[in-house]
């Protein structure tokens, strides 16, 4: 007998869960990863698209027919691809050439069309998140369009519920500490909402860029962590949900990036190893018997033209 979804998008969620054992040194907390490569376009953002698409669809501010407007590093704009190829609606994205060249080609296979805000030397920082926002703002006003606006749009967080959901029932409820890097925030915020529904002594640690950490309140600055550290406070970031922030180097998050792909045989981005840095860093506070849970954001194969991997040796 054939099993097979109703769409594509009812293969979102459910990824697999690892526990890191190689990258992590001895005599401390062990450290499991959520594999959110696992969803159709290799990253958690799947997750939040279905959900912001799907709650405007329900309340008639996107209708059949319709353009949806996003400003993007990539992921959310490939994610939103997915839906709107998926579900039939057009798609406008803002991108810069400060982000992989595959997340580029990947929309277009999907269909969207960009348009392009010029960076300063490809370095992510708050004038060009800025100009991508209100160069889609500006697309938006078009007739027929909706504008997703990630950033400010408060469906964003229920994408991200059943993966606090399904971190706690994979771990059999022994998680201490979540601790995940950010962009929009609705991830941090949602899987963090979730967990704390079964335990409210979870710890919750966030991660920044060190280069730009705005979250610690050091200046704003340029980095090269794509999909997180936007350059300022996200809109509705929620501080009270957060016990801890810990920063990270472009450098550092590269580097275990690789080592991730080469002793673990995880490939991912940048952002995914900002957060393994910084688990282990928790991991170590937290010492043996206790446990700390992560996420693998994204899959390598959106930037093996970037530094990440082009330089790999």
């Amino acid at each position: 007998m054939i099993t097979a979804t109703h769409s594509i998008l009812d293969a979102i969620g459910n990824t697999p869960l690892v526990e890191l054992r190689k990258v992590v040194p001895p005599g401390l907390a062990r450290i499991v990863a959520k594999l959110e490569w696992a969803n159709p376009t290799g990253s958690m953002k799947d997750r939040m698209a279905k959900a912001v698409i799907e709650r405007a669809e329900a309340d008639g501010r996107l209708r059949p027919g319709g353009t949806v407007v996003e400003y993007t590093a990539g992921t959310t704009g490939i994610s939103l691809a997915l839906v709107c190829a998926a579900k039939g609606y057009a798609l406008e994205i803002v991108f810069s050439d400060a982000f992989s060249l595959e997340k580029r080609r990947t929309m277009q296979a999907f269909g969207a069309h960009i348009t392009d805000v010029l960076s300063d030397n490809k370095n992510i920082n708050e004038k060009l998140i800025k100009t991508l926002m209100s160069t889609a703002e500006e697309i938006s006003l078009r007739p027929g369009h909706w504008y997703c606006d990630q950033l400010n749009n408060h469906d964003g967080i229920e994408g991200y519920l059943p993966l606090g959901d399904e971190l706690w029932q994979q771990t059999g409820g022994q998680i201490d500490a979540f601790v995940h890097a950010v962009s929009t925030a609705h991830s941090i915020h949602g899987v963090t909402k979730s967990l704390r529904k079964h335990n409210d002594r979870i710890l919750t640690v966030a991660v920044e860029p060190a280069e730009s950490a705005v979250l610690s309140g050091r200046p704003s600055g340029s980095h090269k962590i794509e999909g997180i550290g936007i350059g300022f406070l996200p809109p509705l970031w929620q501080p009270e949900l957060v016990n801890a922030i810990e920063t990270v180097t472009s450098e550092e998050a590269k580097a275990m990036a690789r080592r991730l792909a080469r002793e673990e045989g995880i490939f991912a981005g940048a952002s995914s190893g900002a957060n393994v840095v910084a688990a282990i860093r928790i991991a170590r506070q937290l010492g043996p018997g206790a446990m700390v849970a992560t996420i693998i954001v994204d899959s390598g194969l959106r930037y093996l033209s970037t530094d990440v991997y082009a330089e790999a040796r």
